[in-house]
């Protein structure tokens, strides 16, 4: 039976919500670097809703309270489940394969069944919840098979599915034992969204490939149904950061950070999860050389890298974070001073305001990654930078690339490229600094989270009473 019917459920792996909730019962929305909750946030505190997730623990499902006016769903998993389901298939199978194997993707057949297991539970509990006729927006490479189990449970459904990550090549995801079983559970869908028109071609060869269906980049047949495909870069809220970066305490909290920084010339600053995908130890080995040849000097420059933990259960991540370490302890061994050390390492998770600081803080911001669906940050940074300063060195293999053209673009694959052009940079004019950073903020205001929503959910939403709503919040 259906519980508390909504008109839009939102379906995803977690729960936006803080591990921990206050003693007197409140919840708060997490906000991690970059990612889905940053993204999908402003658009739910305006637009009735429930969202399907996992607390983060395991065991009984925790009964949650309402935040923002969104229904908090549930769904209860296991030891096993987050071992096989969460750390195994999603995140040593699916994950490594869909960001071009940078680390080797591990094959087990238990974690497909877990795989297969958790999706129908999450199928389930989205099918509780959704009203007649509603809409569903299932989200990201977790639960790549909801779309399909859920139309079994409700065909009254409009579902919609959106891969927030890279689509791989044919080639790379011909490697998938059960390839087929998840290109169908995709399809289950009305509509798929990919972040660049590229993943939505490699979709549909692989759907012709390996279904012998009938697809364009658009369109494929299913059955009697019709399922659209399509390109939705995912953004931010553009005003909402480019007013927290404006604000007295936040650009006095930016001061007193470069002087504890010990007001260097120039601050390069990174934001990361620790990942293997985020390019941290080229962007360090670039960084090492140049203090080497004495292109950078560590009085007048300054690296802060802030590396936020990341599914540290899983051995690739563990082993990833000691490398790092190392690696930075080396470089502030060699190059610091007693009190000036060459890098500014930090693992800690830091709230928006303070994001905000750093951000405004930042003369150059270094965002590359080996590979990345989107990459948020580097939209974060160019709205924060309110006074058109600031430089932004971004990988041309992070999603953002195709949007924010008039960035440093790099391959962080290219050890010597990436080291120029993080000097090309660092040395760049004011007016060529400027010019740049003015053309990617007017993009970003034209092309923001509304934007982005209305643009999916018009297409999925054939009412078109959803977009209605979201278009008065703008």
């Amino acid at each position: 039976m259906r519980q508390n019917p909504s008109s839009l459920v939102v379906v995803a792996n977690r729960l936006p919500i803080d591990d921990s909730v206050a003693p007197d019962g409140a919840c708060e929305w997490r906000r991690s670097p970059g990612g889905l909750v940053s993204a999908l946030h402003p658009l739910l505190r305006h637009t009735p809703a429930t969202w399907v997730g996992w607390a983060g623990g395991t065991g009984p499902a925790p009964r949650l309270p309402a935040i923002d006016g969104v229904r908090m769903h549930c769904v209860a998993l296991t030891a096993e489940d987050l071992r096989d389901h969460y750390e195994g298939f999603a995140n040593a199978t699916l994950w490594p394969l869909y960001h071009d194997a940078v680390e080797q993707p591990e094959y087990h057949r238990r974690w497909w069944e877990a795989y297969q297991r958790v999706n129908q539970r999450f199928a389930e509990a989205a099918a509780a919840v959704a009203e007649p006729g509603g809409l569903v927006w299932v989200q990201d490479y977790h639960l790549q098979l909801v779309p399909r189990l859920l139309r079994a449970l409700r065909p009254d459904l409009r579902i919609g599915f959106f891969l927030h990550v890279p689509f791989p090549p044919p080639e790379l995801f011909m490697q998938l034992p059960r390839r087929a079983e998840l290109l169908r559970g995709m399809l289950g869908a009305d509509l798929i969204g990919f972040q660049r028109a590229q993943a939505a071609h490699n979709f549909a060869q692989l759907v012709v490939k390996v279904l012998d269906l009938p697809a364009t980049d658009r369109r494929i047949g299913v059955d009697d149904r019709v399922v659209r495909v399509g390109a939705y870069p995912v953004s931010i809220d553009t005003a909402e950061m480019a007013a927290l970066a404006g604000r007295p305490d936040v650009t006095a909290r930016a001061r007193r950070l470069r002087h504890d920084l010990g007001d260097p010339q120039q601050v390069i600053l990174s934001v990361d999860r620790m990942d293997y995908t985020k390019g941290i130890e080229q962007r360090l080995k670039a960084y090492s050389e140049l203090l080497a040849g004495g292109d950078v000097k560590v009085r007048d420059t300054v690296l802060v890298q802030v590396a936020v933990p990341s599914r540290e259960r899983v051995g690739q991540y563990q082993i990833l974070r000691d490398r790092v370490e190392r690696e930075v302890g080396r470089i502030n061994g060699e190059f610091g001073r007693v009190g000036e050390p060459a890098i500014h390492y930090l693992t800690q998770p830091f709230d928006r305001a303070e994001l905000a600081a750093l951000y405004r803080v930042a003369d150059v911001m270094a965002v590359t990654p080996l590979r990345d669906g989107m990459n948020l940050v580097a939209k974060e940074y160019v709205a924060a930078r309110v006074d058109d300063t600031g430089a932004l060195l971004l990988s041309e293999f992070a999603g953002a690339a195709a949007e924010l053209e008039q960035a440093y673009l790099v391959n962080p694959h290219d050890l010597e490229g990436l080291k120029q052009m993080l000097l090309t940079a660092l040395r760049a004019s004011p007016d060529d600094v400027g010019d740049r950073m003015r053309a990617m903020r007017a993009h970003l205001h034209r092309h923001d989270i509304r934007a982005w929503a209305r643009s999916y959910l018009s297409a999925l939403d054939q009412t078109g009473s959803l977009v209605t709503r979201l278009g008065s919040t703008g």
